[in-house]
């Protein structure tokens, strides 16, 4: 018996491939044909991405623990990735303002030296950062072919730059329904933006406290259960083998995320 399975050994070791098989499917693939992910493909897989992890999560430790503790962890992923979302959609919306000022002060600068609207919108864009010079690019496109600007621009209503460029949008049309100097015009609608970003940034700076202070009482019961396992109380042990304890652990979760929300929600009030 162990001859034979020193035999079969020894045939299997002899016909063992000598290239990995990586290399044999590449040689498979059409070299002119490789295999690329699109962006939307993965703009998608970023996008719901934290979701799929979060959903694996909670469906694993409610198998393996128990229902209270995948509801807890379902509901801990959903608050952060929300609170994460909406810390980085007011700091789009502010970067993206602040670069609509130096944009909208470049064009200003052009058309008070005498250039033509479309020349000016072209000239800024070039210095301009996206998604601002997307935006003048855009303008000078409905300038130059005599188009409506609010259609121009109707594509960046989804965008980080929405909530300021409508007063750019009635400016603008403004202006060339009465005939007002464009470049006073625009230079009004740069100081209220400008203004609109220094406000937020005052409001973001001074909430920033009360944030801290929130989130000090949101790890407050973690803090707590580490006291309680180092005297020997056990209460993770509790919390995670009976029905009582995993009850009480969802209920706990969803407190503290209620409340994280709803701090979230009151200190981000300096959205423009």
């Amino acid at each position: 018996m162990v001859t034979a399975v020193l035999a079969i050994t020894a045939g299997s070791l002899v016909c063992w491939p000598s290239h990995p098989p990586a290399h044999r499917l590449r040689l498979l693939t059409p070299a002119q044909h490789p295999i690329r992910i699109r962006p939307r493909t993965a703009a998608a897989l970023m996008r719901h991405g934290p979701l799929a992890l979060i959903g694996i999560a909670t469906l694993l430790a409610a198998l393996c623990v128990g229902s209270g503790v995948g509801f807890a962890i379902g509901i801990s992923g959903i608050t952060a990735r929300a609170l994460w979302r909406s810390h980085r959609k007011l700091a789009g919306e502010l970067a993206a303002a602040e670069a609509l000022t130096d944009a909208i002060h470049g064009l200003v600068a052009e058309l008070r030296s005498g250039a033509h609207p479309v020349v000016a919108a072209e000239s800024a864009a070039k210095d301009a950062k996206e998604p601002a010079r997307a935006v003048l690019t855009a303008i000078s496109a409905a300038a130059r072919l005599g188009g409506d600007l609010t259609t121009a621009l109707r594509q960046f209503d989804n965008s980080t730059l929405a909530p300021v460029l409508r007063p750019l949008t009635h400016a603008w049309s403004l202006a060339q329904r009465h005939g007002l100097p464009l470049a006073d015009v625009l230079d009004s609608v740069r100081r209220d933006v400008a203004g609109r970003v220094r406000f937020a940034n005052r409001v973001r700076a001074r909430m920033a406290g009360p944030k801290a202070s929130g989130t000090v009482l949101a790890v407050l019961p973690a803090v707590g259960l580490l006291l309680g396992e180092s005297m020997g109380a056990s209460p993770v042990h509790v919390l995670f083998t009976s029905s009582l304890g995993q009850t009480l652990l969802a209920l706990g979760t969803t407190l503290i995320c209620a409340g994280l929300y709803w701090i979230t929600r009151l200190t981000s009030k300096a959205a423009l």
